[in-house]
């Protein structure tokens, strides 16, 4: 595709930062409606966890431009995809919360353990690699029992 087609579609760099974005929450955010009904509580952490993992495979360039590239968007454009964001958040806390009761009654550190989880998914594409001894749906596994293992 040529740089003047590109622009046909795009007005600008910043309408393609938007545009990546935009589909890759978008995609993020089907983990919502797709996990909402598994249970019990444990079970519906890891099928979050292995359906993120998913859509993070071959996501990497994209998951890139949404971690480093949203200063470049405008505020309503930048509202949007932080929006997206909180939603994604606040939909994975509910699950934890569902799933560590205790971590459920002390708000701040629910939301540190949170953020702590979104950090080891999102940048495992600059370290996990699908082909090694290890398979996503066992790395989303080790990440659940890491997140559950600290109950008390």
């Amino acid at each position: 595709m040529s740089k003047s087609l590109l622009y046909h579609y795009f007005p600008s760099k910043e309408a393609i930062l938007f545009a990546v974005m935009h589909a890759h929450i978008g995609d993020l955010l089907e983990v919502r409606a797709e996990c909402r009904t598994v249970s019990p509580t444990q079970e519906r952490f890891l099928a979050i966890t292995k359906s993120l993992l998913r859509r993070y495979a071959g996501a990497a360039d994209a998951q890139k431009v949404l971690l480093y590239e949203l200063d470049s968007l405008s505020a309503a454009e930048r509202t949007e995809i932080v929006g997206g964001q909180r939603r994604l958040i606040d939909f994975v806390e509910g699950a934890l919360a569902d799933a560590r009761p205790l971590l459920a009654k002390d708000p701040a550190r629910l939301r540190v353990s949170v953020m702590l989880y979104f950090g080891m998914l999102n940048w495992s594409h600059t370290w996990f690699d699908p082909s090694g001894k290890v398979s996503r749906d066992e790395l989303a596994r080790t990440v659940v029992e890491t997140m559950l293992s600290n109950e008390e």
